[in-house]
């Protein structure tokens, strides 16, 4: 995975297209110059203000609103992770996480004494303290491009986030967006089936097997949620 460049913000829909074959992902290109506002207001129940800010700013630039498809603040993928952060699964409840850490290969998985809820608050509060040592302003205010480049140091592991990797804190926020602009709008992202409609994904339909190996077919009915929602 890459910002910009190296694959993460190389093109919208070549990455779009490589998500819907599962392939690797990363951050999308952009044409807009800041964060659009949400297709509703929200008040976050997990997130203070700072955090918040700093949430739709990064999911902004993580999946932008382009001509290809509805970016992730219109898909309401902040107000999904803010939603997931009341979990159990965010409260780390279902983890083992007595010890001892010990950072080393990927086989011995996750090694940090934060659940999700935690790496948040010491992830964004890295970000920003960073932000604010090198351009003087909180990540949410600097310019998109900057926004890029700290997005691009923290998925490398090049920012310094206290005993937080930051590539461990991108990991876990990058992860929450592709569930957020991708998983049924009956968990609170994917406002109006839009990430699938972008990926022509027929979502909850009973029975589209006749489709399944029709390898770039174009699905001819719209998405269905669980709760029978359609695009």
């Amino acid at each position: 995975m890459g910002i910009n460049g190296s694959g993460f913000i190389s093109s919208r829909r070549r990455f779009m297209q490589g998500l819907a074959g599962v392939a690797t992902c990363g951050t999308v290109s952009a044409s807009g110059t800041g964060a659009a506002a949400p297709p509703k207001a929200y008040t976050p129940v997990f997130f203070n203000v700072a955090e918040w800010n700093f949430l739709l700013a990064a999911c902004d630039r993580l999946i932008p609103a382009d001509a290809s498809g509805p970016g992730a603040l219109a898909l309401n993928v902040p107000r999904f992770i803010d939603q997931q952060m009341t979990t159990p699964y965010a409260q780390g409840a279902q983890w083992y996480m007595a010890g001892p850490f010990v950072q080393g290969p990927d086989n011995l998985g996750y090694q940090l004494p934060y659940p999700p809820r935690d790496l948040y608050r010491h992830g964004i509060a890295g970000m920003d303290a960073h932000a604010t040592t090198r351009h003087a302003r909180p990540f949410a205010a600097l310019a998109p491009d900057v926004q890029d480049d700290l997005l691009r140091a923290a998925e490398g592991g090049k920012l310094v986030f206290g005993d937080v990797p930051s590539a461990a804190f991108f990991d876990q926020l990058l992860a929450n967006v592709m569930e957020g602009a991708f998983s049924d709008p009956i968990h609170g992202g994917n406002t109006g089936l839009g990430g699938w409609a972008m990926l022509g994904f027929p979502g909850a339909r009973a029975d589209f097997m006749d489709w399944v190996d029709r390898y770039g077919a174009h699905y001819p009915l719209g998405s269905v949620s669980i709760t029978g929602e359609t695009a």
